[in-house]
């Protein structure tokens, strides 16, 4: 009974659906996404990162080219357990925790190390990053007489003063922008008025007319 109810409506439900203006899936799209963005931006606890910077210097033995090269192997070492087994002490936070909040990114050009921590706490996200950065130049100049190269710290990370993660404003943008993008989407797949359906709608009849007229001719 509720299945033949469903399919006797489904024709009226989809004849509204058409006759809603082309700009009111887009507009749909572009409130809801702006309101789920707004509230998940005004949710999220913030972030901040904190950023530490190590040099590769080469010695009187080496080049710049080699520092070059152990720069690029540094900055892939400096989050291995080795490297953060020994910084989880001075970091104050287990390994797990630096392996999901520490980052380190190199540069073609220059033979240094920056290495980054997360985290929702202003203080220990520069804790992390110097902890962090401190075993890898301790490691890193263990083994100088064999690589003939040196790590030496060109700046320490200092407590960040403003979160890097989204604020309420941007992600309610995006949201706006992937909802208005949806609902773009959805006008190429939403029911089209068809021929059948103005064949199907009843048809005025101009009754009242057409007896005036046959009265007036009797």
């Amino acid at each position: 009974m509720t299945d033949h109810h469903s399919r006797r409506h489904r024709p009226a439900r989809l004849a509204r659906v058409r006759a809603l203006p082309p700009w009111s899936l887009v507009a749909a799209g572009v409130l809801a996404g702006g309101l789920l963005g707004g509230a998940y931006g005004g949710l999220k606890t913030p972030t901040y990162t904190a950023t530490s910077y190590v040099v590769v210097v080469p010695t009187e033995r080496s080049d710049t080219s080699s520092a070059l090269g152990f720069a690029q192997a540094y900055g892939r070492v400096a989050t291995q357990l080795a490297v953060l087994g020994d910084a989880q002490g001075r970091a104050g936070v287990p390994v797990e925790t630096l392996r999901e909040s520490v980052r380190t990114a190199t540069s073609p050009d220059a033979p240094m190390v920056a290495v980054s921590a997360t985290s929702a706490r202003p203080a220990q996200a520069a804790a992390m990053a110097n902890a962090v950065a401190a075993a890898l130049t301790a490691q890193a100049n263990g083994t100088k007489a064999d690589t003939h190269v040196q790590l030496v710290q060109f700046s320490r990370a200092v407590r960040p003063d403003s979160p890097t993660s989204p604020s309420a404003g941007l992600t309610a943008l995006v949201g706006a922008s992937g909802g208005g993008l949806l609902g773009g989407l959805g006008l190429l797949v939403r029911p089209r008025r068809r021929p059948e359906d103005e064949l199907l709608r009843p048809a005025s009849v101009p009754a009242p007319a057409v007896a005036a007229d046959a009265r007036g001719r009797l």
